[in-house]
């Protein structure tokens, strides 16, 4: 596929500062408008995802047991529940014991949408991809990774039409190439068998490239960013980034922000800035407001433009989190309580 360069940005050479985290406890920018009910009453669930162009928000909801994942479906325009993927049929692995200590095997784990085709991505519990038809409501198709834990989180390329999905928990940690053209697998990477982990993976448009991030295997060592080719499917680089990342996304002029406060430039791996706050796990830019949102017991937020910690959230309660940049509503789901709906008050 023919791809055209993009040159490079200008970016400081000296690094962005952030304020700290005690200067911003308590957030007067923002208020709970919502809290919207779920079946399942959220015993158990991880990553979510929301389609800018319908106003729908995706969580995956592994439900009360075997067998009782589900994708549940909400209107962020109207902030109510619409319905549960699948309809009927098939569905997603539920909440299942792990038999060998380590290798989670509950699911659904990490979802994305892919508008274009009017279809969802799911990484489930059974080391499957299953591809949701929006359409019908049914699981189209199941994609097996290859690995014995779960396919956890992924991300897409819309350019190449191929996701990128992880395989955490197995021994050695993979991730898998998978065409979303043929619903086959195009190849597979392996980490090395003392890496203990994988984490958000997500596609930079500017270098046509997938970003994941990697946690550290010991307290003595960092954690990374690391970039893949696509077509190849090869490691190009590995980026060193000071602390342990769990989330990862893309903000404006190629400042990639981890959940674990260190930000690089998207293109060269750079470190070129910080913010001291409780480590994130899922974390979400919004450039509806320019803001990025960390989730976790608490919601943390920091401005893109100013580099400071702007608000808090401290009644969220949820490590999941994704924001509708049209307008600007911040959705949490909280165990045992349902998706608690955020909006910024009015000024």
């Amino acid at each position: 596929m023919s791809r055209t360069s993009i040159s490079a940005g200008v970016f400081s050479a000296g690094l962005l500062t952030f304020a700290g985290f005690a200067a911003a406890q308590v957030s007067g920018d923002y208020q709970l408008i919502n809290t919207i009910p779920v079946a399942s009453n959220l015993q158990s669930f991880d990553i979510s995802w929301i389609d800018q162009g319908k106003q729908q928000y995706y969580l995956a909801d592994r439900g009360n047991g075997v067998g009782q994942g589900r994708i549940d479906v909400i209107d962020t325009d109207k902030n109510v529940f619409l319905y549960s993927l699948p309809a009927s049929g098939q569905g997603f692995a539920g909440i299942v014991p792990a038999v060998t200590p380590g290798c989670n095997i509950s699911g659904p784990n990490g979802v994305v949408s892919l508008p274009s085709k009017n279809q969802l991505y799911v990484g489930d519990g059974d080391s499957t991809v299953k591809v949701v038809d929006l359409a019908s409501s049914a699981i189209m198709a199941v994609i097996s990774t290859g690995g014995m834990c779960r396919a956890d989180e992924l991300a897409y390329d819309p350019s190449d039409h191929i996701i990128m999905i992880t395989n955490p928990n197995d021994s050695p940690p993979f991730v898998t190439f998978i065409s979303a053209d043929t619903q086959s697998v195009l190849g597979r990477f392996y980490y090395p068998s003392t890496q203990t982990g994988l984490e958000q993976p997500v596609w930079n448009p500017k270098t046509y490239r997938f970003l994941i991030s990697v946690p550290a295997v010991s307290p003595s060592t960092q954690g990374s960013v690391d970039e893949f080719e696509p077509l190849s499917m090869t490691m190009t680089n590995s980026y060193p980034i000071g602390c342990s990342p769990a989330g990862l996304t893309i903000g404006p002029l190629q400042r990639t922000m981890t959940s674990c406060g260190n930000m690089i430039n998207g293109r060269t791996g750079d470190v070129i800035g910080s913010v001291t706050l409780p480590a994130g796990d899922e974390i979400w830019f919004n450039p509806g407001d320019n803001r990025y949102y960390f989730g976790n017991t608490s919601v943390s937020i920091v401005d893109a433009d100013s580099n400071q910690v702007v608000g808090l959230l401290t009644d969220a309660g949820g490590h999941s989190i994704a924001v509708d940049g049209n307008n600007n509503r911040i959705f949490v789901p909280v165990t045992g309580v349902g998706i608690k709906v955020f909006a910024p008050n009015r000024h």
